[in-house]
């Protein structure tokens, strides 16, 4: 197909999950299940979280906001993808896919963020149990948590405010059942390397950095307990840290297959799971 530049297009098509019409209806009830099970599960984890005066401290401070988190983000994609396949209609707006992909960013570094903070909770209170009070001190907390926003939206901002000065083709055709980044810069026909230098930069850095601290946290803690082992310090650490480094694993392998291994079956299988993540880090 010839591109040709119009810079007035209105709508992009989403051509969504590849599933054929006679499973449409099981699909489309396992993915509204599974969004419900998301959303109310997440708010349940906040009501319980505010309710109880035990559970105020920085671990589950910081869940509250995972558990919104994950709420906002199904929220940005799922909804138009159930309503896509209710109705047959896979056309979005250009307001609309450019509001997606800012808060998909936008949620995806506050996830990313959140984790890390996590991972830095669980290292004080098992390397610097002593300190712990001192260190999590309630006001420092609520600073972590406001730079996470603020440097997430500051990324979403920026990549968002680079799609404005590009020209789209007459292909207005995206391959995923929401609007990403990468696949509308597929579509364009502007010079995209300043788009494709930020990503590779300042996105790369908000995966990757955040990665290298969980795994240095993990590392201490792992060289904490091989110094003075015990089965009953193995114990505790798997309770205190085994859901987390399960979330963390399951994210950032979704993250690696869909954007560092890509492949269509495999980025939409990936962003299934992404979405789906959900209570785990509750226990």
């Amino acid at each position: 197909m010839k591109r040709e530049n119009q810079s007035s297009t209105s709508e992009f098509l989403l051509l969504g999950l590849p599933i054929q019409p006679e499973q449409q209806a099981v699909f489309f009830a396992l993915s509204l299940g599974m969004y419900l099970i998301t959303v109310l599960g997440n708010l349940l984890i906040i009501l319980l979280i505010r309710l109880d005066s035990n559970l105020h401290t920085p671990m589950y401070f910081f869940l509250s906001h995972l558990a919104l988190t994950d709420i906002s983000l199904s929220s940005v994609m799922v909804p138009k993808m159930l309503m896509s396949m209710q109705t047959q209609d896979q056309s979005i707006l250009y307001g609309g896919c450019v509001t997606q992909i800012y808060f998909f960013i936008f949620f995806i570094d506050l996830d990313n963020f959140l984790l890390t903070l996590m991972a830095y909770n669980r290292y004080v209170v098992i390397c610097h149990p002593l300190c712990y009070t001192t260190i999590m001190k309630e006001g420092r907390c609520n600073l972590l948590v406001a730079v996470s926003w603020i440097l997430s939206f500051t990324n979403a901002l920026s990549h968002t405010l680079l799609l404005a000065p590009l020209s789209l083709c007459a292909d207005n055709t995206i391959p995923h059942f929401f609007c990403d980044l990468i696949a509308l810069l597929k579509l364009s026909c502007s010079d995209i390397s300043l788009n494709e230098l930020v990503i590779f930069t300042v996105g790369q850095a908000v995966i990757t950095l955040p990665l290298i601290c969980i795994l240095i946290s993990y590392g201490h803690i792992g060289v904490t307990i091989l110094k003075a082992p015990s089965n009953k310090g193995i114990f505790n650490v798997l309770s205190t840290c085994g859901s987390h480094f399960s979330v963390v694993s399951l994210y950032y392998g979704t993250i690696i297959g869909l954007y560092f291994l890509p492949s269509s079956s495999a980025s939409k299988g990936s962003l299934e799971r992404l979405f789906n993540r959900t209570t785990v880090l509750s226990q």
